[in-house]
């Protein structure tokens, strides 16, 4: 895999692949811990000005998260992901899609490496085609989108460490 530089994006090895990372300067196991609990989740998820509803959490491998995005301009985002693999504090896959078992759900997998008191969190996206990765890129601003996702993360984990909020 071609790397890339924390903070940054490319289109991946297939032309079906986005690839986002992003440096957090917090320990591996506080980043990991704000995708484990819906109460961290619906605080930052989501591109910049989108707000998240959830309708069910469940975080294990074969649970489901059911929730709704709205976005700046009051579009309503049905969205659902399935929990593939979780390795803590390392490594979640996902299946996202709008629905249970929708046929144009793509696939996710995080990784958090740990550097001291630093993370890099990558997200690798697969899309089933090249054209569904393309209107995800076009239609949704899906590079710019995960970004923002990320960035809203880190957002999150810095001022939870500043707070010293409990964990």
């Amino acid at each position: 895999m071609v790397s890339t530089a924390p903070g940054t994006s490319r289109t991946g090895r297939s032309d079906r692949e986005i690839v986002i990372s992003r440096r957090i300067d917090a320990p591996r196991e506080l980043v990991f811990e704000a995708f484990t609990e819906v109460r961290h989740l619906s605080r930052w998820w989501g591109p910049n000005g989108f707000t998240t509803t959830t309708r069910a959490f469940e975080f294990q491998v074969g649970g489901a998260w059911d929730f709704v995005m709205r976005g700046p301009d009051e579009t309503v985002y049905q969205e659902w992901i399935t929990w593939t693999e979780i390795v803590s504090p390392e490594r979640i896959a996902m299946l996202h899609g709008e629905y249970r078992d929708d046929p144009d759900a793509f696939e996710s997998v995080l990784t958090f490496a740990s550097y001291g008191e630093t993370t890099v969190i990558e997200m690798v996206t697969v899309f089933p085609t090249k054209e569904l990765r393309d209107a995800a890129v076009e239609k949704f601003g899906a590079i710019q989108g995960g970004q923002q996702t990320l960035g809203n993360l880190a957002d999150y984990v810095m001022e939870s460490l500043r707070n010293g909020a409990e964990r």
